[in-house]
């Protein structure tokens, strides 16, 4: 079955389904990150330390994490069009059930529901945006990414018109955007269910595999991942505590930092594009490489500048560390095309694994430390990006078919 993904050989793009895809990301990733957006409103109202903090994170990370690497090997070998809708039922409950959530405990399951809902949505819908990539995977990986980086980079601006003035329990308005977003999940369930059919009835194509030694292959996927766990452990340092950050060193308020969390979203969400549309031309190597180690100077001084200067080098940072995932899921596909749904899942999974370990780390640090030190231990991590060197060169390896041999 898995061998059917490898005949949706089209020259240009479903665009039409590429833009539902990325407005169904767009909603999930919306819903996801109210989650970090009310910390500073959770941490107030229920006197949470930053370690408990982190704990939230975690304990939605792992959920959004540990199913997705299971769910895209299942579908590999039993594709089910309409997943996408059950995962967003899951969403629906985690945000109704945070809107009404009274102590800690609570909060903790709401947002475990939440991360299952992540964690099925993300195999498919990549997979389905691979599907409609045609020539042209990593922008329209990036266009996916684009819908998700766009919902998460307005998350702390719409929590700040709609939840601080008013309280917890108007989380329920994103509870209805998670019932709204059902209408395009049933779309793109309906095309992929229709394209299962018209493949099945032809003949199927051969999957190409690169000329690379096994081993070969397996040292680039851990490559890779360890690029996911620098970009994303620094990621989480961002998403979890930028906000307390700012109110700590320049005396911001709530809904003040919650802008300038706005910056470094928004600035993640066109980066994304933009490495996406570049990395089909220049070479995924290479953007990945510049990705993760080319924001390592502005990392490392990230810490020691004013509010100004915070807000300048929070987009370029944004800019540069985001043009990287859809080369690197993208790579990793091409490595094992015949696994796309289990690399899927693996790679967002891990991604999804590292940002909820970094953040109950970062946490437990907190504490004991300060957010300050945080910041300035965390800005090294984008130097890992040096080992994108050993990388192979897509553009130079050439593909058999599988049954070439």
């Amino acid at each position: 079955m898995a061998s059917i993904f490898a005949s949706n050989n089209l020259q240009k793009p479903t665009y039409a389904l590429l833009l539902a895809v990325c407005v169904a990301h767009l909603f999930n990733d919306l819903l996801q990150s109210v989650i970090p957006a009310i910390y500073p409103r959770l941490e107030a109202q229920y006197d949470l330390s930053m370690a408990q903090i982190g704990i939230i994170t975690l304990c939605f990370q792992l959920s959004a994490s540990i199913f997705q690497p299971v769910v895209g090997a299942y579908t590999d070998k039993h594709p089910k069009p309409y997943s996408q809708v059950i995962g967003m039922l899951f969403s629906t409950a985690g945000m109704i059930s945070l809107a009404y959530a009274a102590n800690y405990e609570w909060i903790l399951i709401s947002v475990i529901l939440v991360g299952i809902g992540s964690s099925i949505f993300h195999p498919e819908s990549a997979r389905v945006a691979y599907m409609s990539a045609g020539g042209r995977r990593s922008f329209a990986q990036a266009m996916f990414q684009i819908g998700g980086n766009t919902g998460a980079a307005l998350a702390p601006l719409l929590i700040a018109w709609i939840v601080i003035p008013n309280g917890q329990l108007y989380i329920l308005w994103f509870a209805l955007i998670a019932m709204v977003s059902q209408v395009i999940l049933g779309y793109i369930g309906h095309w992929y269910s229709r394209h299962l059919r018209l493949v099945q009835s032809r003949p199927k194509k051969a999957i190409l595999l690169p000329d690379l030694s096994p081993a070969k292959i397996n040292w680039s996927v851990v490559i890779l991942l360890v690029l996911i766990f620098s970009k994303y452990f620094y990621t989480a340092s961002i998403t979890s505590y930028f906000q307390f950050y700012t109110i700590q060193r320049f005396g911001l308020t709530e809904v003040q930092a919650q802008v300038y969390l706005f910056y470094f979203l928004i600035a993640v969400a066109v980066g994304s594009l933009l490495g996406g549309m570049l990395g089909d031309y220049v070479g995924r190597k290479y953007i990945i490489w510049f990705s993760v180690l080319g924001c390592a100077p502005f990392t490392l001084l990230l810490p020691y500048v004013d509010l100004f200067w915070t807000g300048i080098l929070i987009v370029i940072i944004g800019l540069i560390l985001s043009s990287a995932f859809a080369a690197i899921l993208v790579f990793a596909q091409e490595l094992l095309p015949r696994k796309l749904g289990m690399v899927s899942g693996l790679f967002y999974g891990f991604a999804f694994g590292m940002g909820g370990l970094g953040s109950a780390v970062l946490g437990w640090w907190a504490d004991h430390t300060s957010i300050n030190f945080i910041y300035q231990v965390c800005s090294y991590l984008p130097l890992l990006g040096i080992i994108a060197y050993f990388l192979p060169d897509m553009k130079k390896v050439t593909f058999r078919p599988l049954d070439a041999d």
